[in-house]
C-alpha cells in the first residue's frame, strides 16, 4: 500500500520531470546572443532555420509522448488516492507509475548514448520490449541503423525489438 510520503514523492517527481522536459525543449534562441556580422547574417539565419526544423520534430514527438504519459500518470495517481479502489488496484497503479518513471529514464539514457556514440539527435519510445528510434541524420544508411540497433541491444540482457527510422 502506498503512504502519503510516497504519494508526495511521486507527485513532486512528476512535476520535476515535466519542468525538466520543458527546460530541455526550450529554443536555443533564448540562450544565444544575436551578435552577427553583416556578411554572415544570411548564412547563419539559414543554418538556424534548418536546425530548428530538425529539433522541432523531436520536440513535437517528445511533447506528444509526455502529454500521453502525463494523462496516464494523472489517472494512476487518482486511482492511488481514491478511497473506493482496492489494495490490489492501488498496487497495480503504483507498479505502473514506477514502470513509467523507469521507462522515461531509460529513454533518456539511450538518447544520450546515441548522441555520444553517433553524434545524432534522436527520439526514443519504449513500449514493453519494443524500442522505436527516430534519428535526425543527413545519411539514411543501413549500416548506421544496424550500428544503432546493436548499441541499444547491448544495454539489455533479453532480446528487444529495435526499429530505427531516419528523418
Amino acid at each position: 500500500m502506498i503512504n502519503k510520503q510516497n504519494l508526495w514523492f511521486l507527485t513532486l517527481f512528476s512535476l520535476i520531470l515535466v519542468l525538466s522536459v520543458y527546460y530541455i525543449t526550450m529554443p536555443n534562441e533564448l540562450l544565444l546572443k544575436n551578435e552577427v556580422s553583416p556578411d554572415s547574417q544570411y548564412m547563419e539565419s539559414e543554418q538556424v532555420s534548418v536546425e530548428l526544423e530538425e529539433s522541432e520534430i523531436l520536440v513535437a514527438l517528445r511533447v506528444d509522448l509526455e502529454e500521453e504519459r502525463l494523462t496516464l500518470r494523472n489517472d494512476l495517481e487518482s486511482i492511488l488516492t481514491s478511497s473506493e479502489t482496492t489494495t490490489d488496484e492501488k498496487n497495480e497503479a503504483y507498479d505502473k507509475l514506477k514502470y513509467l518513471n523507469t521507462v522515461s529514464g531509460e529513454e533518456e539514457k539511450l538518447e544520450n548514448k546515441i548522441k555520444e556514440n553517433f553524434n545524432i539527435e534522436s527520439f526514443i519510445e519504449i513500449n514493453n520490449n519494443e524500442i522505436n528510434i527516430i534519428a535526425i541524420s543527413n545519411t539514411h544508411d543501413v549500416k548506421l541503423a544496424n550500428d544503432i540497433m546493436r548499441a541499444i541491444q547491448e544495454e539489455y540482457e533479453n532480446k528487444v525489438y529495435v526499429t530505427v527510422s531516419f528523418k
